[in-house]
């Protein structure tokens, strides 16, 4: 009866307190505090623990983050979220997966939240030849993906040269995604790469494959004319 007692009182006072943290607007301080007291995993028993997923479902709830049908991606986890209660968060994942995450984790980690904006970043990362004209290039890249289906009519595509690889000049291309379901993701990034390869071939842009240029002319080296090789042993003699 003692520790009933005992539980019912504290629990009183967790109310007590939040409703006080409310009404003079500093629970968002306090959620700041509890999110960085990881030493209470360890400090406290299990049943404190347990209510430490409470307070933070309580918290979650207040400020919602994350709602039901949501891409998000917590700590490791990405996937749908299916359910939101007091103890837990459930995600499923894009390989077919349920995944129950204490709502503990879910409160002091980064959330990443995909579906908040209603819209995804595609980067696709590309490399010409050194030989290539830049502009030319940027234009037939652009017009190529241009009219790819899924892409977002509110955020324009763009293109920037990134930089002198070893074998190529780098690019990265930008598209913006009107649905950020993996589905979407990958259809698009599909899409885009089937269309610049395709647009590349049609105008003889080449995509280098890696090349290593050896120079034997430099100061302190020797000319290859002046290094005598056995190609049978592959020892220089």
């Amino acid at each position: 009866m003692g520790c009933l007692f005992a539980v019912i009182y504290f629990v009183f006072i967790i109310i007590t307190l939040f409703v006080v943290l409310t009404f003079f607007n500093l629970i968002k301080l306090w959620y700041l505090y509890l999110r960085e007291q990881e030493f209470l995993d360890w400090l406290l028993p299990s049943p404190f623990r347990i209510l430490q997923n409470f307070i933070s479902g309580v918290f979650i709830s207040l400020r919602r983050p994350i709602q039901i049908g949501d891409i998000v991606k917590i700590g490791e986890y990405m996937g749908e979220v299916t359910d939101i209660n007091l103890r837990d968060t459930v995600l499923l994942t894009f390989q077919g997966q349920l995944v129950i995450i204490p709502n503990k984790s879910v409160f002091q980690n980064p959330i990443e939240n995909f579906s908040m904006l209603g819209k995804r970043r595609l980067d696709l990362e590309v490399g010409v030849s050194y030989g290539e004209d830049l502009e030319r290039v940027m234009r037939i890249t652009l017009d190529a993906v241009k009219n790819i289906e899924g892409l977002s009519k509110d955020e324009q595509t763009t293109m920037f040269y990134k930089e002198f690889g070893g074998s190529s000049i780098n690019y990265t291309i930008r598209l913006w995604l009107e649905n950020v379901k993996p589905a979407s993701y990958l259809i698009v990034c599909k899409s885009s790469n089937n269309q610049y390869q395709k647009a590349y071939d049609e105008n003889d842009i080449m995509i280098p494959f890696p090349i290593r240029t050896l120079d034997f002319g430099i100061k302190g080296g020797k000319e290859l004319s002046e290094v005598n090789l056995s190609i049978l042993d592959g020892k220089s003699s």
